[in-house]
């Protein structure tokens, strides 16, 4: 009797055992399914969608970018030959004693490939605008120049508004004194809305601002260009550059130097 408890006891036991196998089996190859799910959309802005499909190709604007040793060593000639840009500023100086070290080159190769050219000056209100006029015309030579000398102006230093504008007011009338034309400001819309609305009478702007809609001045200044993205893809830079285009009305001829 109890060995044939023991038999039915065994089969039991095996059955069950059996019974579970597939079970486990059938789990394993389930945890080996995972659901994909399809990824939500990115909204693109007109400047990410495809950065090689650029407004300067689709357009009637004049485009151009400006280049420091950032960009490392561009390729002027695809530069020329490949894109529509026709105008490029130039990193020049900074400060007193700073000089963008590819100045020299970049603007002998972009000269040869039929760029028009001119140079900026990046401007720290703090240092003496003696030492920075010294510095910028040492290096930004007239004959050399096609387009009028411009100033970069993004930052007051944490200089009160006032003092802020006396010493670039110091540095525009010296830069005017030197060239003897009025040189060309480039800022950010908010820098100038916040520190320069009102103050620039007479002087021509190049206003940034990365958006699809153009930049309006608080105070209702005209400006001649927009720098528009400072993700630009061309030919020849092998990374991100900044682009800006002429605006309305306006033409490259504004901004030519005078000799």
């Amino acid at each position: 009797m109890k060995k044939v408890l023991f038999f039915l006891l065994f089969c039991l036991v095996a059955g069950i055992v059996c019974d579970a196998a597939p079970r486990r089996r059938k789990h394993r190859r389930s945890a080996k399914r995972t659901v994909r799910h399809a990824p939500k959309p990115v909204k693109l802005s007109v400047h990410d969608a495809d950065p090689f499909h650029t407004c300067e190709d689709t357009c009637a604007h004049v485009h151009g970018i400006d280049v420091s040793h950032y960009q490392n060593e561009v390729f002027w000639n695809s530069v020329g030959d490949d894109t529509n840009i026709s105008y490029v500023y130039l990193k020049c100086t900074e400060g007193s004693d700073n000089q963008d070290p590819l100045y020299l080159r970049n603007i002998e190769m972009a000269h040869s490939h039929d760029l028009k050219v001119g140079s900026y000056h990046f401007f720290r209100p703090k240092v003496s605008t003696a030492l920075q006029i010294h510095n910028f015309k040492a290096q930004c030579l007239p004959p050399e120049q096609d387009l009028i000398p411009m100033l970069d102006v993004e930052s007051d230093a944490g200089m009160p508004t006032e003092q802020f504008c006396d010493s670039l007011n110091k540095m525009l009338q010296l830069m005017e004194d030197t060239y003897h034309q009025k040189p060309l400001i480039y800022t950010y819309r908010n820098f100038y809305n916040k520190h320069l609305q009102g103050r620039l009478d007479g002087y021509p702007l190049m206003i940034a601002m990365y958006s699809d809609e153009q930049p309006q001045l608080a105070d209702g200044r005209d400006y001649i260009i927009w720098q528009y993205t400072c993700k630009g893809r061309i030919s020849g830079v092998k990374g991100e550059v900044d682009k800006s285009r002429i605006m309305g009305d306006h033409s490259l001829k504004e901004i030519y130097y005078v000799r």
